[in-house]
């Protein structure tokens, strides 16, 4: 028989066995000889009162013995000679609807703009040491998509979205621990995900799909009201009746071009704010409120929201443990994002602090028409830049000076590499963005105690919170509303937010995509 139970019990516990098998047969009344396994199926920290607890899902084995789930991957077939699509990027929507097609029996030709996800390492080098951009191969672009480079935190335990267990055991089946099943916060980690792409690229290549690195697509050929092929920037044409545009949120140029041919793409909103660094010990102190982090217990997080006149100002992307990282796509402008190791045991704790922005706040910029609030953003981007010296220096301010709006004097060396400049906030952004967030971070001060301190420093800005367009598509067939053959997909065309999401959209447009091709 099996049996399922929820209970809360001490850090030191959970490594325990002996332990909590004696508190877990207290509290069922089962005898101790008559549990022969308990299976943690969920796991969370409670860090609301001075004794914190662990919240565990367990299922009991009572008097069954228990025969652990193998995870297996799915029985690709090989595609090499079958009917092909064609996928634009190789992020996690990208990648994961390759696989997909390969189990429907289609062969999917993926173009990434970017390079092969070690070959990426030079790149975030320069970018990091020389402030030296590749617009095709960053933090942002490159095998792996964003997530690779910037953390790997599964956000996403949603059932809305689709299949969320089928991606996680997918990602534990590549490579990733099988704890991801387990963490009620699931987080792979920068230093672990890299091998975990190598091998989904791998699996792709060996059953007969094709990878292509360094060919951004450049044009999408049109022929009536379908897909008709694609070109890249060598010149290379690739013809297709199906394209999947897996492409992330920061590639700007495909939501010109799109603009440019006349294919619909639609305004979205986004948020948008600063990144704020704390030494994780202050934060361990705040969430944990001792001293000293216990030995059982995780580098500490936070998860904060607050209404500021009328707006939601909320903390996004927090990286215990982890550095703050340049992510731009280009010169000439500044873009910072977080990110952790999988062990999370860097000096400093990150998060990035934003306000939700509406369309009013792009009435300056209508003649872009819904290129607006990309606009917008570019300009956000483009004047920290500016303010930070013309390089991958960013704007930054000691979080008490921001408050009280005074420019710091002198500033720590953060975890950001390129390095950092003191500079008034209000020269970043506009008064209805600053003003919340200052006085976001007031209120953040009141509900978590010795947060607002200047022994933390806000960077500028985070801007790239989510996609500033939409692609929009028929929420049946996902179609492009306007061209046919064409599948938006993932978090570029505005429908996911992370790599769980964004991997369950891919293998759903995959499986509308190729519906009706012959293998």
């Amino acid at each position: 028989m099996q049996q399922q139970i929820q209970i809360q019990v001490a850090p030191e516990v959970v490594e325990n066995k002996e332990e909590l098998l004696k508190i877990v047969s207290g509290k069922t009344g089962i005898r101790k000889d008559e549990i022969r396994y308990m299976e943690i199926l969920r796991s969370s920290i409670d860090a609301r009162q001075r004794n914190i607890k662990i919240n565990l899902l367990i299922n009991l084995y009572v008097n069954e013995d228990f025969e652990e789930r193998i995870i297996r991957l799915p029985e690709y077939k090989n595609v090499a000679h079958a009917q092909h699509i064609i996928i634009i990027g190789a992020g996690p929507a990208g990648l994961f609807a390759g696989l997909r097609c390969i189990e429907k029996g289609i062969k999917p030709i993926i173009l990434e703009r970017g390079k092969d996800v070690r070959s990426r390492v030079a790149d975030l080098k320069a970018i990091n040491m020389q402030h030296q951009v590749n617009e095709d191969s960053n933090y942002c672009f490159g095998e792996g998509g964003a997530g690779t480079y910037s953390d790997g935190k599964l956000y996403t335990r949603s059932k809305k979205r689709g299949d969320v267990d089928r991606i996680i055991d997918l990602l534990v089946g590549f490579g990733a621990d099988k704890n991801i099943a387990v963490e009620a916060h699931p987080h792979i980690g920068t230093n672990k995900l890299p091998d975990i792409i190598k091998n989904i690229r791998e699996c792709i290549l060996a059953h007969g799909g094709e990878i292509h690195f360094e060919s951004r697509v450049v044009d999408i050929i049109i022929k009536g009201n379908a897909v008709a092929g694609v070109v890249t920037k060598l010149g290379e044409k690739y013809d297709t009746q199906r394209l999947i545009l897996a492409t992330g949120h920061s590639a700007r140029d495909v939501y010109e071009l799109l603009d440019r041919k006349g294919i619909a793409i639609e305004m979205k909103l986004f948020a948008m704010g600063v990144r704020v660094e704390h030494p994780q010990r202050l934060i361990d102190e705040i969430q944990y409120k001792c001293k000293v982090r216990p030995e059982f217990l995780p580098p500490a997080a936070y998860n904060i929201v607050r209404q500021v006149n009328g707006r939601g100002v909320y903390s996004f992307c927090m990286c215990p443990g982890g550095v703050i990282a340049p992510c731009a796509t280009q010169d000439g402008e500044v873009v910072t994002n977080g990110w952790s190791p999988s062990r999370r045991d860097m000096a400093m704790g990150n998060s990035g602090i934003v306000v939700e922005l509406r369309a009013e706040d792009f009435a300056g910029y209508s003649k872009y028409g819904e290129l607006a609030a990309l606009e917008f953003q570019k300009e956000i981007e483009q004047r920290a830049w500016a303010e930070a010296g013309k390089s991958q220096r960013v704007p930054a301010q000691r979080l008490q000076d921001f408050v009280d709006g005074r420019v710091s004097r002198d500033l720590p060396v953060t975890s950001y590499k390129p390095g950092v400049v003191s500079v008034d906030m209000k020269a970043v952004f506009p008064k209805f963005i600053e003003e919340r967030l200052r006085l976001g971070f007031m209120e953040f001060g009141k509900a978590m105690r010795g947060f607002l301190t200047n022994e933390a420093v806000v960077h500028a800005p985070e801007s790239r919170t989510s996609s500033a367009v939409r692609i929009p598509r028929d929420g049946v067939t996902l179609e492009h509303v306007g061209v046919k053959g064409l599948y938006p997909c993932g978090e570029g065309a505005g429908y996911a937010g992370g790599i769980v999401s964004a991997a369950i959209d891919g293998e759903k447009c995959a499986e509308r995509c190729v519906e009706g091709l012959v293998g």
